[in-house]
């Protein structure tokens, strides 16, 4: 009880004391992929959790070589680098993270392992009208959170916040991506509730490239908020399955 109690004091006052955190540098051998390098970000409440064979196995259901995927809500990587081994050196992941505090620990994983790998990191949120947003956490090194007031959870994740950049993707990938745009293969997305609006501004690479989505059903939506996150993607005509990614339980359309 005692070392129960001193580790939610401990939690307290890192929540509320803001650092700047570096990763680790990991090396890791996979049973396919074989010798793989892996930066950790260091803050405390990530998890520490790094990649195996399996989360590599996961994607590549889903994707195939040579193919463009989409991380939104990219954090530190731990989605995008298996992601980027299962669409190989010929493909190319696209992950947006506009975080700046963990975006370090996003440049260095897409610096690892390029004979492997071909990750672009973008600082930027990709967001319904290009202009500044606000991101909000309740933690004061940012190790969590995402654009805040835009759903019933406005009073949540607003200790502290900053402004960040807001693109259209839409519009971004017609502008830089448009020779990818018929071989996007998977987009996922993990933006604390923000998802099912980012969905709403990809109507024509809903219907035409028809990508997988893995999107998070964010706990403090709301039965409203929830329905329009299914109602996008029936419009679409997508078949929607749940499953359990990384620890954590997301739908999956198809």
């Amino acid at each position: 009880m005692l070392n129960y109690i001193r580790k939610k004091i401990t939690n307290h006052f890192l929540k509320r004391t803001f650092k700047e955190y570096g990763h680790d540098l990991v090396n890791l051998k996979l049973e396919t992929e074989g010798d793989v390098q892996f930066a950790m970000w260091q803050h405390p409440f990530n998890g520490m959790r790094d990649i195996n064979q399996g989360h590599v196995d996961f994607f590549k259901r889903y994707v195939k070589k040579g193919s463009l995927a989409i991380d939104i809500g990219a954090n530190y990587g731990d989605t995008t680098v298996p992601l980027a081994l299962a669409t190989g050196a010929d493909g190319m992941v696209l992950a947006f993270e506009p975080n700046p505090h963990v975006f370090s620990t996003l440049e260095a994983n897409s610096k690892l392992n390029p004979t492997k790998t071909r990750i672009i990191p973008l600082n930027y949120a990709t967001t319904v009208e290009e202009k500044e947003y606000t991101f909000g956490s309740g933690d004061a090194s940012f190790g969590n959170g995402g654009i805040i007031g835009f759903t019933s959870n406005v009073g949540k994740n607003v200790r502290y916040s900053f402004k960040v950049r807001g693109i259209n993707l839409e519009k971004f990938l017609h502008e830089n991506y448009s020779q990818w745009l018929d071989n996007i293969s998977l987009i996922k997305l993990d933006t604390e509730g923000y998802d099912k609006e980012i969905l709403k501004t990809i109507p024509r690479i809903l219907s035409g490239s028809r990508p997988v989505i893995i999107a998070e059903c964010f706990r403090e939506l709301n039965n409203k908020e929830r329905q329009e996150l299914f109602d996008v993607l029936h419009d679409h005509a997508y078949v929607i399955s749940h499953h359990n990614i990384f620890d954590t339980s997301e739908p999956l359309a198809i």
